[in-house]
Protein backbone atom coordinates (compact mmCIF):
# COMPACT_ATOMS: atom_id res chain seq x y z
CA UNK A 1 0.00 0.00 0.00
CA UNK A 2 1.23 3.72 -0.79
CA UNK A 3 2.54 5.70 2.34
CA UNK A 4 0.30 8.49 2.05
CA UNK A 5 -2.68 6.08 1.68
CA UNK A 6 -1.92 4.24 4.75
CA UNK A 7 -1.05 7.63 6.60
CA UNK A 8 -5.02 8.79 5.21
CA UNK A 9 -6.52 4.98 6.01
CA UNK A 10 -5.43 4.70 9.39
CA UNK A 11 -6.18 7.84 10.32
CA UNK A 12 -2.83 9.56 11.57
CA UNK A 13 -3.49 12.42 8.74
CA UNK A 14 -7.08 13.27 7.91
CA UNK A 15 -6.47 13.86 4.35
CA UNK A 16 -4.57 11.97 1.89
CA UNK A 17 -3.60 15.58 0.08
CA UNK A 18 -2.07 16.54 3.72
CA UNK A 19 -0.43 13.36 3.77
CA UNK A 20 1.41 13.99 0.37
CA UNK A 21 2.37 17.48 0.93
CA UNK A 22 3.99 15.82 4.28
CA UNK A 23 6.17 13.66 2.73
CA UNK A 24 6.93 15.85 -0.69
CA UNK A 25 8.01 17.99 2.39
CA UNK A 26 10.30 15.46 3.91
CA UNK A 27 8.42 15.31 7.27
CA UNK A 28 7.83 11.53 7.22
CA UNK A 29 10.79 8.61 7.14
CA UNK A 30 9.98 4.90 6.75
CA UNK A 31 12.44 2.80 8.41
CA UNK A 32 14.68 5.58 9.20
CA UNK A 33 14.85 6.85 5.40
CA UNK A 34 12.92 10.17 4.38
CA UNK A 35 10.06 8.38 2.12
CA UNK A 36 7.86 9.80 -0.77
CA UNK A 37 4.20 9.37 -0.90
CA UNK A 38 4.35 6.48 -3.49
CA UNK A 39 6.85 3.86 -1.13
CA UNK A 40 5.33 1.04 -0.39
CA UNK A 41 5.07 -0.08 3.10
CA UNK A 42 4.12 -3.48 4.98
CA UNK A 43 3.87 -4.44 8.30
CA UNK A 44 6.48 -3.98 10.27
CA UNK A 45 8.05 -0.81 9.04
CA UNK A 46 8.40 2.05 11.32
CA UNK A 47 7.23 5.32 10.93
CA UNK A 48 8.01 9.34 12.00
CA UNK A 49 5.98 11.91 11.41
CA UNK A 50 7.18 15.33 12.24
CA UNK A 51 4.47 17.88 12.83
CA UNK A 52 5.48 21.01 13.39
CA UNK A 53 7.38 20.84 17.01
CA UNK A 54 6.53 17.16 17.84
CA UNK A 55 7.05 13.79 16.26
CA UNK A 56 4.91 10.82 16.20
CA UNK A 57 6.51 7.25 15.60
CA UNK A 58 4.80 4.16 14.88
CA UNK A 59 4.67 0.63 13.88
CA UNK A 60 2.53 -0.78 10.47
CA UNK A 61 0.46 -3.49 12.11
CA UNK A 62 -1.35 -4.59 9.25
CA UNK A 63 -2.68 -2.96 6.07
CA UNK A 64 -6.20 -2.27 5.11
CA UNK A 65 -8.09 -0.74 1.86
CA UNK A 66 -10.56 0.73 3.98
CA UNK A 67 -11.16 1.14 7.59
CA UNK A 68 -14.05 2.34 10.08
CA UNK A 69 -13.33 4.91 12.79
CA UNK A 70 -12.65 1.93 15.72
CA UNK A 71 -11.24 -0.04 13.27
CA UNK A 72 -8.00 2.59 12.21
CA UNK A 73 -6.37 2.28 15.38
CA UNK A 74 -5.66 -1.43 15.10
CA UNK A 75 -3.89 -1.14 11.66
CA UNK A 76 -0.60 0.70 13.48
CA UNK A 77 1.20 0.74 17.03
CA UNK A 78 2.76 3.80 18.78
CA UNK A 79 5.92 4.01 19.96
Amino acid sequence: MRLDKFLKVSRLVKRRTVAKELCDAGRVAVNGRVAKAGQEVAPGDSLELNFGSHTRRVQVLELRQAAGTGEARSMYLVL
